[in-house]
């Protein structure tokens, strides 16, 4: 019996973790399973006819907030093109609240939680004709003390790998679906290192393997172990960590200094600086500690380091989130403006009456407004974060910001403010403006804000990066030497 698992990834340079999971314990149980990867950008037609020539008994199908509205029509189209086969869901999108899922006449079953265990026993009853529930509840599988990474040589992946050394997290933020869970599972350091000698070897065209723990550092003396093993040259990719910063200690620091510069990547959660916020969402950190940690590692200069901000947690307004921005700004690589989402299974979620929460109906579910915050505001911060992206976060204004941002008494203000002044000098969407202009009015904000005698600092800032990240000469409106044209 063919069983074919399919998941639709964010873009062309990702893969799927979870159906190679699964894959292996279908095996076992003698099933043929095909493995079927697209992205979000690929034809719906393409990937339709894709899934019906595999001619499989049952598809699975994994589900994420991003995936799901095209997940769920793409099952309708094969499940009336191919009525006799069986369709199944899991994933972290229908692992909650499962009844939204009622009246749909193509989901066969739903494999709530983790589906090591239950999806094989799922498709043995299908096999063997006998009945099965349409919710499954999975159970936590003895998987985390196994060995492999889950890809196999020759399969088409893009750059990024995924790899788990653990399941669980330590924490209980009330916004995050690991908080629906308890317990952390992690595989030993030995097997860890032996998974990461497997992508050495198997894996050539890998460039970042990426660790999906929720916070890889939650055993301090586990991590710098793998961390200090890391060091030797036999690892050759790059690897992203998510990790709590305030849980670094010496030793960690110490491991970390001397690593090569980009071999590892560190995701780091602040989410606010309010102790309301913070308490609220049950996120039980000092804001003061995860900063000096992130600015301590972050001033090594051999580390991306990546920090995370929502917008839209409980008691936290507009210009108290201006001040967690300011707060952070400056102490990494990376600022990341994140907007809350109220993921079913979590505790916001549940609570949302009770703070006045309005979300988007379909997937992700972003908040719109609050008791604290309202939907302009939120619009506005949304505006706000896609000129960080453009400028800061592409890092194509690299030299620029560098020498100016020190300069600016607040950098929330002063990217509210160029946020304003393009949508003033130019009516098109961000992503539609040129790269010269783009540079232009960068120049027309950012020249009235600094000192005369700076001003041409700030163009030969402007230049340096317009050559290093363009490619070709500044134009003659940077240059300043035949005048704006």
């Amino acid at each position: 019996m063919k069983v074919v698992l399919f998941a639709l990834n964010g873009s062309w340079s990702h893969s799927n973790l979870a159906i190679r999971c699964l894959r292996e314990p279908l095996e076992r149980d003698g099933f043929e399973v095909a493995l079927v990867e697209h992205h979000l950008h690929d034809r719906t037609a393409h990937i339709l006819e894709h899934l019906w020539r595999e001619n499989a008994d049952i598809y699975g199908f994994s589900c994420y907030i991003w995936s799901l509205a095209p997940t769920l029509s793409l099952a309708d189209s094969l499940h009336r093109l191919r009525p006799d086969c069986r369709i199944l869901f899991g994933g972290p999108e229908v692992s909650y609240a499962v009844e939204r899922f009622d009246g749909m006449p193509f989901v066969d079953g739903i494999i709530s939680g983790e589906g090591e265990e239950a999806l094989p026993a799922v498709c043995r009853c299908i096999r063997d004709g006998s009945p099965f529930a349409r919710v499954t509840a999975g159970c936590a599988p003895h998987a985390m003390a196994g060995e492999g990474i889950h890809y196999r040589d020759g399969e088409p992946t893009g750059g990024v790998l995924y790899y788990e050394s653990a399941r669980g997290c330590p924490y209980a933020c009330a916004y995050c679906l690991s908080s629906a869970t308890q317990g952390v599972r992690m595989k030993s350091v030995e097997q860890t290192l032996a998974d990461l000698r497997q992508f050495e070897s198997l894996r050539a065209d890998c460039r970042i393997i990426k660790f999906v723990d929720r916070t890889f550092n939650a055993d301090r003396e586990r991590a710098n172990r793998i961390w200090a093993a890391l060091l030797d040259e036999q690892y050759t990719k790059r690897y992203h960590f998510e990790i709590c910063a305030s849980l670094l200690n010496e030793e960690s620091f110490s491991i970390l200094s001397r690593f090569p510069k980009g071999k590892i990547q560190l995701e780091c959660g602040l989410q606010s600086t309010y102790p309301q916020t913070l308490d609220a969402v049950a996120r039980h950190i000092r804001p003061q500690d995860v900063l000096s940690a992130v600015r301590r590692v972050h001033a090594m200069g051999n580390i991306h380091v990546h920090l995370d901000l929502i917008a839209g947690l409980p008691y936290e307004g507009y210009d108290r989130f201006a001040q967690s921005f300011d707060d952070a700004y400056g102490s990494c690589d990376l600022l990341q403006l994140g907007f809350l989402k109220l993921l079913y299974g979590t505790k916001l979620r549940e609570n949302m009456e009770e703070y006045g929460y309005i979300c988007e109906s379909d997937p992700p579910y972003t908040v719109l407004q609050s008791k604290w915050i309202t939907y302009p505001e939120l619009q506005r911060l949304a505006h706000i974060a896609q000129t960080l992206e453009r400028y800061d976060e592409s890092g194509r204004f690299s030299h620029t910001l560098r020498w100016l941002m020190p300069q600016v008494a607040s950098p929330f203000r002063f990217w509210e403010g160029l946020t304003d002044f393009l949508a003033h000098a130019d009516p098109r969407p961000l992503q539609k403006i040129s790269q010269p202009d783009a540079y232009r009015y960068f120049l027309a904000y950012a020249d009235p804000l600094v000192p005369d005698p700076e001003r041409g600092l700030l163009r030969e800032c402007l230049c340096a990066d317009f050559r290093e990240h363009e490619h070709k000469n500044p134009p003659r409106f940077l240059t300043g030497t035949e005048g704006d044209r």
